[in-house]
């Protein structure tokens, strides 16, 4: 399958305005204001103006001037024109054509200029919105005659058709910049630029200290080397192609879309990567592709100053010990630069004689130390350098490593927690962090918020870290009333007490359904929220599926996983807190005879609701979760049979920088991919197995485990076998459930057959990525006949050709 080239948006909660103005086009004599726009010729881009945060969360409401997608609900801007000079009053502001001929944004009420295109021209102009969403300013006279354009000054969004490199005539450098954050899109920390030393190469640098952090690679004549997504081969159709110019002019690099029909985004966001997505229309949503770089904390400085960047955490960045959030709104908008700062003064040394300071040093194990260290050659043990920090009131952290002596003055940046057999060079090591008596004998800092919302990084044990949450719940009961009335108030998880559980079940009275490792009862919060409560039973298997569970849900949201609401850890009684689920799990639907028989359009969204749930853990979370049990009784489906995947106690992660795994065996026979049978380590790709089994369930609305006489032979035919020879003969109805009384869409019977028949290939490189089956149920992309599965003919014991 071939990757798509797509483009990740930032997603704004903006105030989208509604449209008043339906042309391309602003001339002399002519303005722009309120909800008025410009919409481009093909309806794909819109400008005017809108609006960020909102009345309940700042003080002030930011205005902009800015270029969007027209037909994406979620606004997300392209360009904007006034980023570090937002407008706090659009009543009294417009854009219009000056008396000179620049594109110009008027504050009326005190008669300035908040943005021009600050060009020398004549007053003969005339501003057009493009179809590729690039504003041009022109001689009306002559349209060849383009004075200025946005796409010359991009701001963090690289369109198809643009350019990003130098033109070497007048200087001007195209690059993309970052915003501040979500709220203030004044210009942010990184740059996306062709490299200024010549090379044929991106850089992404910190924009005030000029620090590069992560290289495209030299371009070879067709794509970057660091970015393989554009040299990917398959059976899919290419999305884009790529253009590299060096010449005596300029040298830049663009890209084209081959269907202008989609919309994609390329983005430098906030945090400093590159990222991909797409907008799909069916589930309204932009769906990322991929991000560089691949790992969040290779991004310089990311969390800003005293912070220590973990890859293994959702939330990726915290403040060492003895220092707290130094600006929270920020760090809530995705701008962490703001870092964080001291608790408690340090003790400045008063007799350097004998270094007399009480100031103690805190070890911070297993990290990729700061930049800008000093090294001192005197000092040649861990003791002397200990002593050259204290020594001096800038120090605030040392190192000892390898024998040599590193001090640091001021702000420590950078630091990476590391697995401690990943340090192997002077990168790497114990960081001893300064910090005054007093600090270095409190407590660790309490976690902020009025919730307890948590995110238990798989590179840390899961008891400690619920054993940390017990004691920050405990020491907050008496500032938060925690109960189950505020449950459904924060965004995190909560840790529930065992006798609200029992009160809320009414002593676990009415059972849901039982799995191996434990019952789920049907609950009521004290708001009326009915929940689904997991009891897990044996102390072994319960703990392993606890901690699986709380790890892979505890802060991952999406439209189709299941919710953890919260967990219950009292001695050795574990529960979990679900989202209650009223159409039950998805068995129940195919293969019972007294269930609701679901048509052909709610099977095929839950099909493809499934393949979006499994696609966001393997490709969008900071490690990729393996679900390793996907079936339909693990399939949940709520009042409007939106489809959840759920029970992860099965779950696996993998770290990004490894593409297998090796585990014992786990998941339900007649799902398991050839990969668990012989024992080597898996990917992935072991849940798209078992989602192709998944697939042709849901078509035929029988197990695939079922064997009927057919005309084909005088044996039994296994199902999935059968899919692949009928596919070849075009009898796709024959396989579609016969309850359905063939009111089906043949050609998505027929897709949804295809797909699942390459899903359960058996080599793991020939199976699709959830990613790419997606984009094939939505019809993006189009793929050939499967050939039939040699171990799967093998079972069913047949010797046909396919």
């Amino acid at each position: 399958m071939r990757p798509l080239l797509v483009l990740s948006g930032l997603l704004f909660s903006l105030h989208t305005p509604s449209c008043s103005v339906a042309t391309d086009t602003l001339s002399r004599g002519h303005a722009l204001s309120g909800d008025e726009r410009l919409v481009s010729g093909n309806g794909k881009f819109a400008l005017g103006f809108f609006q960020t945060g909102s009345k309940s969360s700042h003080n002030t409401l930011n205005w902009y001037l800015g270029i969007w997608y027209n037909r994406v609900p979620k606004l997300t801007p392209v360009w904007t024109a006034n980023g570090d000079n937002p407008l706090t009053d659009p009543t009294s502001s417009e854009l219009t054509i000056s008396n000179g001929g620049n594109l110009v944004i008027l504050n009326q009420s005190t008669n300035s200029v908040v943005w021009s295109t600050q060009i020398n021209t004549t007053n003969n102009t005339v501003a057009i919105l493009l179809n590729n969403g690039n504003l041009i300013l022109q001689n009306s006279s002559h349209s060849s005659n383009v004075l200025w354009q946005s796409f010359d000054y991009p701001t963090d969004t690289f369109l198809p058709g643009a350019k990003l490199g130098w033109d070497k005539v007048t200087g001007l450098n195209r690059r993309l910049v970052s915003r501040k954050n979500l709220i203030d899109l004044a210009p942010g920390r990184y740059c996306e630029e062709l490299d200024p030393s010549g090379v044929n190469q991106f850089i992404f640098t910190l924009l005030n200290l000029s620090i590069p952090y992560w290289f495209s690679g030299v371009w070879n004549g067709q794509y970057f080397p660091s970015v393989p997504e554009m040299s990917a081969q398959g059976s899919g159709p290419a999305m884009s192609n790529f253009t590299f110019v060096s010449n005596d002019q300029e040298k830049y690099f663009t890209y084209n879309l081959l269907d202008e029909t989609i919309v994609t985004h390329h983005l430098l966001d906030v945090s400093g990567r590159t990222t991909t997505s797409i907008w799909l229309e069916s589930s309204q949503d932009w769906v990322m592709h991929y991000a560089q770089p691949r790992a969040q904390c290779d991004v310089y400085a990311v969390c800003g100053p005293f912070t220590v960047c973990n890859d293994n955490e959702l939330l990726f960045c915290k403040c060492m010990k003895g220092f707290s959030i130094g600006s929270p709104e920020d760090w809530e908008l995705e701008d962490r630069t703001g870092g964080c700062i001291r608790n408690t003064p340090l003790d400045c040394v008063s007799n350097k004689s004998t270094g007399s300071s009480t100031d103690k040093f805190y070890s911070i194990p297993c990290v990729r130390l700061p930049h800008n260290a000093h090294h001192i050659e005197a000092a040649t043990s861990a003791d002397k350098c200990e002593t050259v920090c204290l020594i001096k009131c800038s120090c605030t952290a040392y190192s000892y490593y390898l024998g040599d002596c590193f001090i640091w003055h001021n702000e420590l940046l950078n630091v990476k927690q590391q697995q401690c057999n990943d340090i192997t060079d002077t990168n790497g090591g114990t960081l001893f962090l300064r910090l005054s008596e007093k600090e270095e004998q409190s407590q660790e800092n309490s976690v902020r918020g009025t919730m307890i919302a948590i995110s238990l990084g798989v590179s840390f044990p899961i008891l400690f870290s619920l054993a940390l949450v017990l004691k920050i719940w405990w020491n907050k009961r008496k500032r938060y009333s925690f109960t189950l009335n505020n449950a459904q108030g924060g965004s995190g998880i909560v840790a529930f007490r065992y006798t609200d559980l029992q009160h809320a079940t009414k002593n676990f009275s009415e059972k849901l359904g039982e799995g191996g490792f434990g019952s789920i009862f049907k609950g009521f919060l004290r708001d009326s929220t009915t929940v689904a409560v997991k009891r897990l039973d044996g102390v072994h298997q319960g703990e392993k599926q606890f901690r699986a569970e709380v790890s892979s849900l505890g802060l991952i949201q999406h439209i189709n996983l299941i919710k953890l609401i919260g967990f219950c850890c009292s001695s050795d009684r574990k529960l979990l807190v679900y989202e209650y689920m009223p159409n039950r799990s998805l068995d129940i639907h195919l293969f019972s005879g007294d269930a609701e028989v679901l048509n052909w359009n709610t099977r095929y969204q839950i099909a493809l609701g499934v393949a979006r749930g499994l696609a966001y853990l393997h490709e969008s979370c900071r490690d990729c979760i393996i679900h390793c049990d996907v079936k339909p009784q693990n399939i949940l489906l709520d009042e409007s049979f939106i489809p959840k995947i759920a029970d992860f106690g099965m779950a696996k992660f993998l770290g990004r920088d490894f593409s297998r795994a090796l585990t014992t065996m786990r998941g339900t026979i007649g799902y398991l991919a050839p990969e668990w049978i012989s024992g080597v380590a898996i990917t992935p790709k072991v849940d798209v197995y078992s989602y192709g089994m998944l697939l042709l369930e849901i078509v035929s609305g029988r197990r695939n485990s079922h064997r009927e006489y057919t005309t084909i032979s005088d044996d039994d035919a296994y199902f999935p076998v059968q899919v692949a020879r009928k596919l070849l003969v075009g009898d796709v109805g024959s396989l579609v459930d016969h309850k359905l009384h063939g009111d089906v869409n043949i050609k998505e019977a027929e897709r949804a057959c295809k797909v699942a028949c390459w899903c359960i290939q058996d080599n793991e490189v020939d199976r699709p990525t959830m990613g790419e089956v997606v984009q094939i149920l939505e019809g993006l992309i189009e793929v050939g006949m499967p050939p039939m599965p040699r171990l799967l003919q093998a079972i069913a014991g047949g010797s046909h050709s396919a």
